[in-house]
């Protein structure tokens, strides 16, 4: 009967909250996305490289989509609940209410997000020190990690400081809401925090960089206890949690994961039989998840520890469970490319067109790059032109903030050619860029073949095509657009205990869609355009230097 094959049915709620908005979906013991809902979000830039948000607001937003994806459905067959989020910092005083990171004294603005850099000072000093922890973050901690924003706050604004009762990682947060319970997640702590698996808080790390007071109370505002990602949070959702959310009280909510590396979880597991891949019979630690939206993270695994100068890590079972995983990572993509797009003198008149023609205006860029190649390979149009894309800093594998960005082969033509040709520079530096990652990876010892693409801009056919032609490696897409809200959902499978690992839920619930190859016959030009890019930012250290001497 059709009514008692339904009841048989099992559903997992992930959510995601990203930079500028919150995403839940209902997700079944296959990996389908049965249910999507999307809310947006507020962001405060106050300043320059300020980026701030309201964990009220989030919430609320968490609220809202998840009671919409389990409208109508029946509460027994909703097994579990998983988080991702962004690395952004969370500040509350000690009764849990919001306490302002900002100037302005405004309370509700209380986070600190990924992409803010205002602690640039600190972290130029967190570095000089050249504690054993900066190991495990490629040699070098990033802007964008939560020690430097930790150290502004204290440095800043005092009276904040001075009240604060905890800070947490948006995707700890977002687990404390839902349960009560302030556990940490091993991913969250590990990658942003300094926290070790094997020795866990370095007390002389915190007392060097100025920060030996979060050590006195035995780290009780950073987190003492902590939890690996998909294990079970306390009792499970509490019975206010559970009327916010619209789901039944005391289901299985899991310990969180970095909304990257949810990403990673929903499409790196997934079986490649009969796709004739490379990395088919080849361990898990042959393939690269990218995760690609407003920013990029480039995650590899590996069974022993590998250094990698510039990449994050190693992290052990950050992200899979017993491997140890490093993180590549661009600050800027998809904001970088809106930012180009849209400045550009002709996006009015591109986005009249693409209107008129009921298209995105990424679709009809794609388009027009078609109509103007004439006989050549859409990527050589840009044969003298060329960009830099560090509009933001270089995360990896350069690990340097203070880069800019760079454009070569501008001419005086203002019309709707050049912004095509422009939005293709920019990808193909993007895709250059991780490129120049890979190499740093595959240097430091992991054999990468393949690269498996999940997040917004993988929508983007020529951002997966220039992708696979410029690393030279087959990109592989998942069925489920949504990898990352499927990453979040297989958090709550194993929480539910539905699962007995991981592993398990990951082969089960990630699946593949389709295989985009190299085109082998471009190799030369891109070899060419990749020597072009990397003597770029010589150039640009090259004029730094002469105009500091």
């Amino acid at each position: 009967m059709p009514g008692e094959k339904q009841s048989a049915v099992k559903y997992y709620v992930g959510v995601d909250v990203g930079s500028a908005s919150v995403r839940a979906a209902l997700v079944d013991g296959f990996g389908t996305v049965v249910a999507h809902a999307e809310q947006p979000i507020q962001v405060w830039e106050p300043r320059p490289d300020h980026y701030e948000q309201s964990s009220a607001d989030i919430w609320a937003a968490c609220c809202s989509v998840t009671k919409e994806v389990v409208r109508g459905v029946d509460a027994s067959q909703i097994r579990g609940l998983g988080f991702d989020a962004t690395c952004s910092l969370v500040v509350v005083d000690k009764q849990f209410q919001p306490l302002a990171v900002n100037w302005e004294g405004q309370n509700h603005r209380n986070v600190i997000m990924w992409m803010d850099h205002r602690a640039a000072s600190q972290v130029e000093r967190i570095n000089a020190t050249q504690h054993r922890v900066l190991n495990y973050v490629g040699g070098a901690m990033s802007v964008e990690m939560q020690p430097p924003k930790l150290l502004w706050i204290k440095e800043n604004l005092p009276e904040s400081w001075e009240k604060v009762g905890y800070f947490f990682d948006l995707p700890d947060f977002l687990s404390w809401k839902a349960t009560g319970v302030t556990a940490r997640s091993l991913c969250t702590v590990v990658c942003k925090w300094t926290y070790t698996s094997d020795r866990g808080w370095d007390d002389s790390f915190w007392r060097m960089i100025g920060l030996e007071d979060l050590v006195k109370d035995k780290y009780e505002k950073i987190g003492n206890h902590v939890l690996s990602p998909g294990e079970a949070v306390g009792k499970g959702l509490t019975p206010e949690a559970a009327k916010d959310l619209g789901l039944p009280e005391g289901i299985a909510v899991a310990a969180s994961l970095i909304d990257a590396h949810a990403g990673g979880l929903g499409v790196i597991g997934a079986d490649v039989k009969g796709h004739n891949l490379p990395c088919e019979n080849q361990p898990i630690t042959s393939r690269v998840a990218m995760i690609c939206g407003t920013s990029s993270c480039h995650m590899g695994v590996s069974e022993t520890p590998i250094f990698v100068p510039g990449v994050w890590g190693p992290y052990f079972s950050a992200m899979v469970p017993g491997l140890w995983l490093n993180e590549g990572g661009q600050s800027a993509t998809g904001k970088l490319i809106d930012h180009v797009v849209r400045g550009h003198v002709a996006f009015p008149e591109l986005e009249a067109k693409a209107a008129a023609s009921a298209h995105s205006i990424y679709t009809y860029l794609n388009s027009h790059l078609d109509l103007i190649k004439k006989s050549l390979p859409v990527g050589f149009l840009t044969v003298d032109l060329h960009v830099w894309p560090d509009f933001h800093g270089n995360r990896s594998p350069l690990t340097d903030l203070t880069l800019k960005g760079m454009v070569v082969g501008l001419t005086l033509s203002r019309g709707l050619d050049e912004l095509a040709l422009i939005y293709l520079a920019t990808i193909q530096a993007i895709a250059l860029g991780t490129r120049h990652i890979l190499e740093a990876m595959q240097a430091a010892g992991h054999d990468i073949t393949t690269l498996f693409l999940c997040g917004g801009l993988s929508k983007n056919p020529l951002f997966v095509q220039m992708h696979a032609d410029i690393t030279g490696k087959p990109v592989v897409l998942s069925k489920e657009v949504e990898s990352v809200l499927v990453g979040a959902a297989i958090l709550g499978a194993c929480a539910s205990g539905d699962f007995a690992s991981i592993q398990k839920a990951m082969a089960k619930m990630g699946k593949i869609g389709r295989v985009v190859q190299p085109n082998h016959e471009h190799k030369r030009f891109y070899d060419k355009k990749y020597e072009v890019f990397l003597k770029l930012v010589e150039h640009q250290r090259e004029y730094r230097s002469i105009m500091n001497s």
